[in-house]
């Protein structure tokens, strides 16, 4: 199995790479210059140079706050680019692998998301992975759409490792509590990717496989629980003693408006495709060891 993973330095794709060889899967990620989703014209031949089985639409523009002012530039990467990646994928004859966000949701309902409740993207980052989505569908029928959340890993920069870099200066921390949502090892996303390209290569004519869908752990968490789980790894294996201040979201203000809940229900995907992700506590208790704990 090839797969053609857009971008080259982002955790999925870092973490592809790791999981690949041991899926029997060759990762070849594809980049600036010679893949540029500013560049529509860039994609094809890029993406046609790599002779992929399937391909991994991964790369985005994720900078949640700046995208307010950048509009123009998230809309082109997030939607036209996911778009093009899609349409190169339909010229190729293969199935894409699209991923999204949590944030297409306005956070209102009390209960998990499922894959038919209706959108309501609150930022301009949101709206544009909303209509990557859309552009997604409408390029080619075999794709599936994994809406993911809370993207966390030993690589590139996110949550875990923002905690561990302020636990070197401080022994207190303010922490958003009433934000909630599926924190998801970019490892165990990478997985499901595996997965999920195989079933599409399997059964080439099973709608059911094609879609969207919810991919994360069955369990939630607030962002001050993740920060809490941390430090107690931290703890464990340096002493190092980090209180967390539960905070609110009005207490640290964003450009951008977070959705105050973001729960996935993942029943879909584990229905039709046979994933479970593990507990969210166990891949962070995971990933910051490894930042931690000398090789």
């Amino acid at each position: 199995m090839r797969i053609a993973v857009t971008g080259t330095s982002g955790q999925v794709v870092t973490a592809l790479v790791e999981r690949g060889t041991g899926a029997g899967a060759t990762i070849v990620p594809v980049g600036r210059p010679q893949l540029d989703l500013l560049e529509p014209s860039t994609v094809l031949p890029a993406l046609a140079a790599t002779k992929p089985d399937v391909i991994v639409s991964a790369a985005a523009y994720t900078a949640v706050d700046k995208a307010e002012a950048e509009q123009d530039v998230a809309w082109r990467i997030n939607a036209t680019g996911a778009g093009t990646v899609a349409a190169a994928a339909r010229v190729l004859g293969v199935p894409v692998i699209h991923l999204s966000t949590d944030y297409v949701f306005d956070g209102s309902k009390d209960g998990l998301w499922t894959e038919d409740d209706p959108v309501g993207p609150l930022g301009v980052y949101g709206a544009s992975k909303l209509a990557g989505e859309v552009a997604v569908a409408s390029a080619t029928p075999n794709h599936a759409i994994l809406r993911i959340a809370w993207v966390v890993s030993p690589f590139g920069a996110n949550f875990v490792k923002t905690m561990l870099r302020l636990a070197e200066t401080r022994d207190h921390v303010r922490v958003v509590a009433d934000q909630y949502g599926g924190p998801t090892s970019a490892l165990d996303i990478a997985d499901g990717i595996l997965a999920v390209a195989k079933r599409l290569l399997s059964d080439t004519n099973d709608s059911n496989l094609r879609g969207t869908f919810h991919m994360g752990p069955t369990d939630t968490g607030s962002w001050a629980d993740l920060a809490d789980v941390i430090f107690a790894v931290l703890a464990e294996h340096t002493r190092k003693s980090v209180s967390v201040e539960r905070i609110s979201t009005t207490e640290y203000p964003t450009p951008a408006r977070r959705p105050p809940n973001s729960r996935l229900d993942t029943r879909k995907i584990e229905r039709v495709h046979g994933i479970v992700l593990p507990e969210w506590q166990t891949s962070i208790e995971m990933i910051t060891r490894r930042l931690i704990v000398p090789a």
